[in-house]
């Protein structure tokens, strides 16, 4: 990935806090030439190797488990917030528009998991992790069905063995020009604009 010395974010509680926020990631391989690419949540174990250790699971019918024992790493994209940035929010009489955007790239080599207990800790985990805030959580009675149910998937760890991270946040502009971004950004009715807005006013606290 291309990043420029001002984008780039190391800082690994900021990563995992990304791959942790937004975990439905995009999974590559490649196969004879060919990019293979699957897109499921993961779950990140940050306890387990000096960058943590990805969890997930595919559909068995998806090839692209297969080709796990064929090659030496495997990418898996995070993107996170993103947004379209105006040039009516720069200083300035030449401007044009731009994009800010936070994304994680986590690379590693697959190892598919065949204990059907950490198989279930995985995917209860998993529903945990995205039923818990809801008034009613829902989650698993594992009953012989559920059991089987698992046969249909194949569940791998990946332990990240380089990790990065490009934070383009208006880092090369004036501190007025980003703080006009962040107000604008702030105006917005979509979620995701305001998420930028939000790592934008974090990461000029931290610059301080």
């Amino acid at each position: 990935m291309y990043i420029p010395s001002s984008n780039k974010e190391d800082n690994l509680d900021a990563l995992h806090n990304l791959i942790r926020a937004y975990n439905f990631a995009t999974l590559i391989t490649s196969h004879n030439g060919t990019p293979f690419a699957t897109h499921i949540p993961f779950m990140l174990d940050d306890k387990r190797g000096p960058y943590g250790t990805l969890v997930g699971h595919m559909a068995r019918a998806n090839p692209q488990w297969q080709y796990f024992t064929t090659v030496d790493e495997v990418l898996v994209i995070f993107q996170g917030p993103h947004a379209y940035i105006s040039p009516s929010w720069y200083t300035g009489e030449f401007n044009v528009p731009t994009w800010n955007y936070a994304v994680a790239h986590a690379y590693g080599c697959p190892k598919i998991i065949e204990e059907l207990g950490e198989i279930q800790q995985l995917l209860d985990r998993l529903v945990d992790n995205h039923e818990s805030s809801r008034p009613q959580p829902w989650a698993f009675t594992w009953s012989e069905r559920h059991i089987n149910l698992t046969k249909a998937i194949v569940a791998f760890e990946i332990e990240i063995t380089k990790l990065e991270g490009k934070f383009k946040l208006s880092q090369n502009r004036s501190q007025t020009d980003q703080q006009q971004v962040i107000d604008g950004l702030n105006l917005s009715t979509f979620e995701s604009d305001r998420a930028v807005a939000e790592l934008m006013r974090i990461g000029a606290q931290s610059d301080k």
